[in-house]
């Protein structure tokens, strides 16, 4: 492992320096993954010459009672120009904390950032955990949830660790996921720094993958829904044809450019959903689940669309870092005790749960969506699964939010600056990245295949190894010895498991598509 320290730290004052000039304008790097919660004030603040904001401390930020006791004498401290002492050691980033230069107009309480990290984990994916026990056993799917629900939780306090370092290196309040990205890049290993413009992009690239394929889950999810409702009083009508009847008012609700607009309609989407999973399992008790013909231990074979999906399902990474940036006390996000632990934790037991009492009741029947599950006939579960529609209608529309602003505000906006078609155009892009998640739904209507291949493609690299890399390039030349060494085997031990799940998972789940393609099977 020695050979991993070669040149680490006689390139260290460089990567330094390169990393302070690449901000010296006071710009920040482009970030695409942008989302409504991320989009701050900040944004816009002047640089003073020195690469740090000029905004003064966040008045809505609550410092720790060490704070509090050390907060004398720094008041004055506005402005620290950088100073190195023998050894080249940047002491400034050590006094500058960001959490209280971020300017948040309305910052949410540790209770509030809870209720919005479990809405935002609460989704299609909870509903397609029965099958994944099916694809696993019920004795692999308790174990691979916990353990996969560790990893993530884990990878997530490695990308949070990290965004805030290089906020103290950068003297920034904050930065998004592909911002995070480019500033370990640029303090990684030298191939790394090559690389690091790319790597918002990439970024950017697993982000509108996700959020796309996630919208053509919520696609086939609403037609599948819909149509097993209307199953039981018309005729049998093709599944493709429900999803045309929704194609024109899901463009038109991707056309709402405000999304205050929507608030109302979210918050009502949200408490729909709670009531309906509470609906969903009263049935599932009342089903009488039994362990006779359940598998304890599934087939090999299928354990990747079990980790597809379970990381489909878990995986809130769109909405961690916008919702850490807008805590009124973010340093209560990490921690043993902190939001993110108690939120994951309580997400991982409300999958197990979901996903191991689903199985138990229906067994290896169980389809993709447990809503479709519920007696047939039902008039309580249909209400449930019409209601599970609509909500995720509404949420269609939020989902494909950041879709369109990693299209439009970084990549497309700016070549049509004095086009006076430019709304226009706008609007032009937005029907278009509904037609594409459309057409997609529609190719392939199979909403198990559909989420564990989203899972596997995109939140293996987004979830688990993208931070565990980032982690690894912001301390590359910060550490030393054992702790160097620890650090490097631990991360690309993650990178693997990343890339691993995201090849036998994607492959797997593309193998299946391919098959039934095959075969004909509608």
């Amino acid at each position: 492992m020695n050979l991993l320290h070669g040149g680490r730290h006689k390139g260290r004052e460089r990567n330094r320096g390169d990393t302070r000039r690449h901000h010296h304008d006071g710009q920040r790097p482009r970030s695409a993954s942008t989302t409504p919660l991320e989009r701050s004030e900040d944004d816009e603040e002047e640089d003073n010459g020195y690469g740090m904001s000029t905004s003064m401390t966040n008045p809505a930020y609550e410092p720790d009672e060490g704070e509090k006791k050390n907060s004398r004498g720094m008041k004055d401290a506005a402005f620290v120009l950088s100073i190195k002492d023998a050894n080249g050691k940047d002491n400034t980033s050590d006094k500058y904390d960001p959490y209280q230069h971020r300017k948040v107009e309305h910052p949410t309480t540790n209770s509030e950032t809870l209720f919005h990290l479990l809405k935002g984990s609460l989704g299609t994916g909870i509903l397609a955990m029965p099958l994944a026990f099916s694809h696993s056993g019920y004795i692999i799917g308790l174990i691979g949830t916990v353990l996969i629900g560790l990893i993530c939780t884990y990878c997530i306090h490695l990308l949070i660790s990290a965004e805030y370092e290089l906020c103290k290196r950068r003297r920034e309040p904050s930065l998004t996921y592909p911002a995070t990205a480019e500033a370990a890049f640029l303090e990684g290993p030298a191939i790394f720094q090559k690389c690091a413009s790319a790597s918002v992009h990439m970024v950017n690239a697993f982000l509108l993958l996700y959020q796309m394929g996630t919208c053509c889950v919520y696609i086939v999810f609403i037609a599948t829904n819909i149509k097993n409702v209307c199953d039981e009083y018309f005729e049998d009508i093709n599944l493709r044809l429900y999803m045309l009847m929704f194609l024109l008012p899901l463009i038109l609700i991707n056309w709402i450019k405000n999304l205050k607009l929507l608030a109302p309609f979210s918050t009502a989407a949200n408490f729909i959903t709670f009531v309906s999973f509470g609906i969903i399992v009263y049935y599932l008790i009342d089903g009488s689940p039994t362990f006779e013909e359940r598998d304890a231990v599934g087939d090999v074979e299928n354990w990747p669309l079990f980790l597809g999906t379970v990381l489909f399902a878990l995986e809130a990474i769109g909405v961690i870092m916008p919702l850490e940036n807008e805590m009124k006390t973010p340093k209560k996000f990490g921690g043993g005790f902190g939001v993110l632990n108690i939120g994951m934790s309580s997400i991982v037991a409300l999958y197990m749960g979901m996903g191991f009492l689903g199985y138990l009741t229906y067994g290896n029947k169980v389809k993709g969506s447990i809503t479709l599950d519920l007696p047939p006939g039902d008039v309580l579960g249909q209400v449930v699964q019409v209601m599970l529609a609509l909500s995720i209608f509404i949420t269609y529309a939020l989902q494909c939010y950041v879709a369109i602003d990693i299209t439009w505000n970084e990549y497309l906006s700016h070549r049509f600056l004095k086009n006076s078609k430019k709304s226009f155009i706008e609007y032009v892009v937005r029907t278009l990245i509904v037609l594409i998640t459309f057409s997609l739904a529609a190719a392939y209507p199979k909403l198990d295949l559909f989420i564990s291949l989203i899972g596997a493609l995109c939140l293996a690299a987004l979830g688990i190894a993208i931070p565990a890399l980032i982690d690894m390039c912001t301390y590359w030349n910060y550490l030393d010895g054992m702790k160097f060494n620890i650090m490097v085997v631990k991360n690309v031990l993650l990178i693997c498991f990343g890339i691993f799940g995201l090849v036998i998972g994607t492959y797997t789940s593309l193998s299946k598509i391919i098959d039934e393609f095959v075969n004909g099977e509608e």
